[in-house]
């Protein structure tokens, strides 16, 4: 019996879907590790670059070891360190937080299907590293100033059960509604605060797009975001909640493209997926039926948006095709 067996179909899909993640960030913090003025902000990235490099490496060894094709993924053509700064106050940070709260959830998600040992490591170590880096990013916004908490409610003082099935209204006005609960509260929280995030991102890639389809399509994409912002904001003022706001992340008035058409596109289209698990989760966890229903519309929007720019990706021959299973007649 060999020491390791042969690598499954959904390992190759993994680490596959891993190695062009890691090479996105990678090549877009190069630029963003050239930019930097503050210090500590260069180290986080810099760290992080040293940390993630040898899982793209191991990637490329275990795809040669079992003769499966290795991904183009994200090289240096991608990216242009030499661009003038397209974002300022701290947005360096608050990406590279945003791509650790989506390596997080995609590498324990991995680790479900994944059986060899070694690949399972694989996973676990990522995971190790991801966690790391988000408290570090965390931390340092916080200490910055660049991010705010999320709001602090009161609570009742008691444990209680609901009583009747007006506990999931929602829609009916006369019936009126039942104030939020916390966990509500942290989903939709978390779903403005990484829209506001996003929202800055693909503006600033709307500035600088080559492309007349490309450049409309971003723009689009930040009307989406921002709608969903202002639409979860609503619920919090009708709930007498402070409404998240982010003090840090703006963009500069550069045109210049930082990036290759291709790699913003795949970050976009790697940011609609983060946002439809996040929704798809905060919708299973809320009972009140108006707020499943006004973010389902939402998941409808942004499910069709991430579809309309896979075929912006193949019109311009930017989408890579992950390893084909092989056709038989």
């Amino acid at each position: 019996m060999p020491e390791s067996p042969q690598i499954t179909s959904s390992e190759i899909g993994t680490l596959w879907m891993t190695y062009q993640q890691k090479t996105m960030i990678l090549r877009m913090m190069e630029y963003f590790i050239s930019k930097a003025d503050d210090e500590e902000a260069k180290k986080i990235m810099t760290d992080l670059s040293s940390a993630i490099h040898p899982y793209v490496q191991k990637i490329e060894d275990i795809f040669k070891q079992e003769g499966v094709p290795l991904p183009v993924g994200f090289v240096s053509d991608d990216v242009h360190t030499n661009a003038p700064k397209l974002y300022d106050n701290g947005f360096d940070i608050m990406f590279v937080r945003m791509i650790k709260a989506i390596s997080m959830a995609m590498h324990t998600l991995n680790l479900t299907m994944s059986y060899r040992k070694d690949i399972m490591q694989f996973f676990i170590d990522l995971t190790s590293i991801t966690q790391k880096y988000y408290i570090i990013c965390t931390s340092y916004l916080l200490r910055k100033g660049l991010i705010p908490r999320s709001p602090y409610v009161s609570v009742e003082k008691s444990v209680e059960f609901a009583q009747d099935s007006n506990y999931l209204g929602g829609f009916n006005p006369l019936s009126g509604k039942r104030s939020l609960s916390t966990v509500e509260v942290a989903h939709l929280y978390h779903a403005v605060e990484s829209n506001v995030a996003g929202m800055q991102l693909i503006y600033g890639f709307a500035q600088c797009s080559k492309h007349e389809d490309v450049q409309k399509y971003f723009i689009k994409g930040g009307e989406l975001a921002k709608s969903l912002i202002k639409e979860m904001s609503e619920v919090f003022l009708k709930n007498d909640i402070q409404v998240p706001s982010t003090a840090g992340g703006n963009l500069t008035n550069s045109k210049i493209a930082p990036f290759s058409e291709k790699i913003m596109l795949y970050c976009v289209s790697l940011f609609c997926s983060f946002s439809l698990g996040g929704n798809s989760v905060g919708t299973s966890f809320s009972l009140r039926n108006d707020l499943p229903a006004k973010l389902g519309i939402f998941m409808k929007d942004i499910f069709e948006y991430a579809h309309e720019g896979a075929k912006i990706m193949i019109k311009h021959g930017l989408l890579e095709e992950p390893p084909q299973t092989v056709k038989r007649d």
